[in-house]
């Protein structure tokens, strides 16, 4: 199994939709403003690899702590439905620590929002179907999306404005909360059925 343009599209579009850059951006713009200023060369580094590292050595970390993919899935989707939550209720709550630039750049932009629980699980998910190749390549190319929008992210502000971000930030806070659920009953089921 080589190098298949259909599995390097469809494991893209795949790991878009979880990674859910475009819904991501509210929550960008949130952070910039907290911290003033996000480093995303070194955010999209660190999230390539977390993501490619975890693309081959994901499973045996899993294995080794005793821990399936079931139910670091489940665990994922908690993460992603709380975050969900926070979105489309404008709440928060995750406490507020000191956060810097370099820290806001790995936690929690690189790790959970662009390498999280759902993308990761999503690439252990993928390696059993298609090509490893192939799934780095589309790490990759959501990768360079992610730091496009990274960089852009004050000039997306200023396009779609206050209100703009608001209902992108409810709708795709529903999405993500869909995701989270389909997440939680997929993996649930393989839970109970072990």
């Amino acid at each position: 199994m080589g190098f298949n343009f259909k599995e390097i599209f469809t494991a893209t579009m795949i790991l878009f939709a979880v990674i859910d850059i475009i819904g991501n951006i509210p929550i960008i713009i949130d952070l910039r403003k907290k911290v003033g200023h996000i480093q995303s060369e070194k955010a999209s580094i660190i999230a390539g690899v977390i993501m490619i590292s975890f693309l081959f050595l994901g499973a045996s970390i899993l294995n080794l702590i005793g821990i399936d993919v079931n139910s670091f899935a489940v665990a994922g989707s908690f993460i992603l439905f709380f975050l969900a939550l926070e979105m489309i209720l404008g709440i928060t709550l995750y406490k507020e620590e000191e956060t810097n630039a370099i820290t806001a750049s790995v936690f929690p932009l690189a790790f959970p929002l662009i390498a999280g629980p759902g993308s990761l699980t999503s690439i252990l998910s993928l390696r059993a179907e298609y090509a490893t190749i192939n799934i780095v390549i589309a790490i990759i190319i959501n990768i360079i999306f992610m730091y496009i929008v990274l960089k852009t992210s004050s000039k997306i502000e200023k396009i779609i404005g206050e209100n703009g971000i608001s209902i992108i930030r409810k709708i795709f806070g529903v999405i993500l909360l869909a995701i989270a659920v389909k997440l939680f009953t997929t993996n649930i089921q393989g839970l109970l059925h072990n």
